[in-house]
């Protein structure tokens, strides 16, 4: 079992046109704000374990190294590697498994986060069992509350990227930035990138003759969709997060102490 943070099983490095790549890199370089301060938590819903390449790290390399060149800290989780058991409680093991490694995944890297990236494949034009899975297990700590009685994502930025060879890559992030926001993170413009191939049992991203990694259309949108997160993120860590006035929890008082279910259900 791979420890959150790992980067086993990385595909190679992303093979975009140079001459793309080389722009890319140079705006990285020449970057006018701080980023060095600024964690970020990807989680890759691919169905392959480690070390099999994953084609939706192919295209998260592009985000990867946007990150790492202006000093961003990383974690990243393939879910398959980790026993992540399905379900909306914080720690499953109260409700009957073994094992689960969600809750440390949770302090560990997403706590501390101000980034929350949510990658993976379209299957049968919908997300991956993997990300949905993440999504639910995120959603049961989205009942604790900050110090200043918000949710416990409020300040945090989320965002999507999908790979896939059959339709779905707008239906997967419409799912993903909706499920984001509704447990309190903060959405910026185009916060999603995606790269379909040819409908059918085509090629996938890294494949040799996808004509993935030499789609600029996707490049683009992935490009543009980190620099909005890093901006968005920046913002907001410069603002002391989401101003608690009127959204605080500590406000309002709806404790029904013989309902069977917690509020954040």
């Amino acid at each position: 079992m791979l420890p959150f943070g790992a980067q086993a099983g990385h595909a190679p490095r992303v093979g975009i046109p140079e001459p793309i790549q080389t722009f890319i890199d140079r705006q990285a370089e020449t970057a006018p704000g701080r980023y060095d301060d600024l964690r970020a938590v990807i989680f890759n819903g691919t169905l392959k374990r480690s070390p099999e390449p994953s084609h939706t790290d192919g295209l998260v390399a592009i985000v990867r190294r946007i990150f790492e060149r202006v000093g961003v800290g990383i974690d990243e989780v393939r879910t398959v590697d980790h026993e992540i058991p399905p379900g909306v409680w914080p720690d499953m093991r109260d409700h009957g498994y073994d094992g689960d490694d969600f809750p440390s995944i949770y302090r560990g890297v997403v706590a501390p986060a101000d980034i929350i990236l949510i990658c993976g494949p379209i299957w049968l034009g919908d997300q991956s069992s993997q990300t949905r899975k993440i999504i639910e297990r995120l959603y049961a700590y989205s009942g604790e509350v900050n110090a200043g009685g918000q949710w416990s994502y409020y300040g945090k930025v989320g965002a999507a990227l999908t790979t896939g060879n059959e339709d779905g890559g707008k239906h997967v992030s419409a799912q993903i930035l909706y499920a984001l926001q509704h447990i309190g993170l903060t959405v910026p413009p185009q916060a999603d990138a995606y790269w379909n191939g040819e409908a059918g049992p085509g090629a996938s991203y890294l494949d040799p003759d996808s004509g993935g990694q030499q789609n600029v259309w996707t490049s683009r949108n992935t490009v543009f969709m980190a620099w909005n997160v890093l901006h968005l993120a920046r913002m907001l860590k410069d603002a002391g997060g989401i101003p608690a006035y009127g959204n605080s929890t500590h406000d309002w008082d709806l404790s029904q102490p013989t309902h069977p279910n917690p509020e954040y259900r």
